[in-house]
């Protein structure tokens, strides 16, 4: 049976916690330092304490260290992946290969996107260096995933599912080194993508200030069976920047998902953690940040007029409350408003609304939505009382009172009051009294009996707590050197998988009518005059980027 793990980002240890809560079997986040989003770092004791809550489910936490490593660094790298391998981290997330030249700690890796994973040759080769799960590329299909899996079935693959895409293939954009020399591979992305560009076309301009690279979303959600089918082990939700009430809702969202799927296939298919998340709402994703979503991301489609969150579409079904943000779009621009009367609120005939805000819905994420459980059994006999989880752990104590006998019958009593385990981690699902009389037993001694046991059955679980060590043989890995340290003319700033062409219907392996088929010259220009000459590979449906 393959374990099933849902991964959630982390930009905080509190945010990983409620990832955790929602139904994420493991999550990733960055340290202080050498993490690719620079602006969600986080020191090591604080992820020990995400590690520490984590760990009570049988959940996960990876770091990443997924940067680029200049020379004089390495031996803060190796520093600080000891410090994580002490405070029980599960994995590090790598890009950089030179780092398997260090004295790292015996703890397992895995090959962040970065590392630009799409051929079973590539993964294959990760997994001889000792990886033993890769991150793949976001512009695979189902069939280039099936097709890896079948080459390297031992290895785990990591799969988005859900959040903002990248146009460039992962790793090999340069787009933001090259303007602002801030390097995306070193976690400092100026998100050139986002920006607005005009379009020309043989010396013309043809489209003035259109967000031409910002990408739509991901979203996967309808799709788990088919990439789980196709070999996927890993389902990972993008979004280290991400506030709490996004990772809440999209992972909520996504775990029930999940679980209807392995409800079709319970023999082949299982959650990688334990317990059951209760929630207090009802999961949309559509009510989180996204830019609209792409329908194949292999061939990713753009959102010309905003790269901003739009939200949920309003149709004639929706409650708009007082204070809801709306847009929609206007002239090729969003426009933006808050509603303050929705009673009175009418809108515009023939306008397309969308809500990218909903007051009563931020409400409701802002307390408490979720708890999560781990079922227990507790058995209360003549001489102790056990508490057993549902992995199989057990403890007890012995009992040395004596009770007198009762006036009433006890049993229905002692059995709501063994029940009731408050705030802790564990939910009785079963509760057997084995007395051979009917004892008076004082509900102080029963709630103490249940706190000693659940305490005792915490540290159980983490005791058995089934770490994974993976030791490293130094290996020195030839690589190129990086276009940080280059600045090479001649290496495309980006190369996507999305293609201006095929976004404005002038692919020429499409029919196409459009007078722009025949431009032999297409470049973008930013509003600071910086411009990209596009090269088109059609033959392999690649767009390459190069500043000029």
């Amino acid at each position: 049976m393959q374990s099933i793990e849902l991964l959630a980002p982390a930009k905080t240890a509190d945010i990983g916690i409620e990832a955790i809560r929602h139904g994420a079997d493991a999550v990733y986040i960055g340290a202080a330092a050498f993490g690719a989003r620079a602006a969600a770092g986080n020191s090591v004791e604080d992820i020990k304490r995400l590690v520490h809550f984590a760990h009570l489910y049988k959940a996960k936490v990876y770091v990443t260290v997924n940067t680029i490593i200049f020379e004089d660094e390495m031996q803060e790298v190796e520093r600080l992946a000891w410090q994580l391998h002490d405070a029980k981290v599960d994995a590090l997330i790598v890009q950089d290969l030179r780092l398997l030249s260090l004295n790292l700690p015996p703890i397992p890796l895995h090959a962040s996107t970065q590392m630009d994973n799409r051929t079973a040759e590539k993964v294959t080769l990760l997994a001889e260096l000792g990886f033993n799960q890769v991150v793949l590329a976001r512009e695979l299909t189902t069939d280039e995933i099936a097709k890896i899996h079948s080459a390297s079935p031992a290895t785990a693959l990591e799969v988005f599912v859900h959040g903002a895409l990248c146009v460039s293939l992962s790793g090999r954009c340069n787009a933001s080194e090259a303007l602002f020399g801030r390097s995306a591979n070193r976690g400092q992305c100026a998100q050139v993508c986002r920006m607005a560009f005009d379009l020309i076309a043989d010396g013309t301009t043809v489209m003035r200030d259109k967000h031409l690279l910002s990408l739509k979303d991901n979203c996967q959600i309808d799709h788990l069976e088919e990439l789980l089918m196709a070999g996927a082990s890993s389902l990972k939700i993008e979004g280290r920047l991400k506030d709490v009430d996004y990772v809440k809702n999209v992972t909520a969202a996504y775990s029930q998902a999940l679980d209807a799927v392995i409800a079709k296939h319970p023999k082949d298919f299982c959650r990688a953690s334990t317990g059951h998340s209760k929630l207090k709402f009802e999961p949309n994703v559509y009510k989180s940040f996204n830019r609209g979503f792409v329908k194949d991301t292999s061939k990713p489609d753009a959102n010309l007029d905003t790269p901003k969150s739009i939200g949920e579409p309003v149709t004639s079904k929706t409650t708009l409350h007082n204070g809801d943000g709306l847009c929609y779009i206007e002239k090729g621009k969003l426009v933006g408003f808050r509603v303050n009367n929705a009673n009175l609120f009418r809108p515009t005939k023939g306008t397309r609304y969308f809500r990218n805000q909903d007051t009563e819905w931020d409400k409701v994420l802002s307390k408490t939505s979720a708890e999560r459980k781990i079922s227990v059994s507790i058995d209360l006999y003549e001489d102790s009382i056990a508490m057993s989880d549902e992995d199989g752990l057990s403890v007890s104590l012995p009992i040395e009172e004596r009770f007198e006998l009762a006036r009433t019958h006890q049993t229905e009593n002692i059995e709501r009051q063994l029940g009731k385990l408050g705030d802790t981690i564990f939910e009785a699902h079963s509760i057997q009294v084995h007395l051979k009389k009917n004892y008076f037993i004082p509900a102080s001694t029963l709630s103490r009996w249940k706190r000693e046991l659940a305490d005792k059955l915490t540290e159980e679980r983490l005791r058995f707590y089934p770490l994974e060590r993976q030791g490293h043989t130094t290996t020195m890995v030839a690589t190129e050197a990086p276009f940080e340290e280059t600045h090479d003319p001649s290496i495309p700033v980006m190369t996507c998988r999305y293609c201006i062409r095929r976004q404005l219907g002038i692919c020429t392996k499409e029919h196409a009518t459009s007078s722009l088929r025949m431009a032999k010259n297409l470049s973008l220009q930013l509003a600071n005059g910086a411009t990209f000459r596009l090269e088109f590979d059609c033959k392999n449906c690649f767009m390459k980027l190069y500043l000029q």
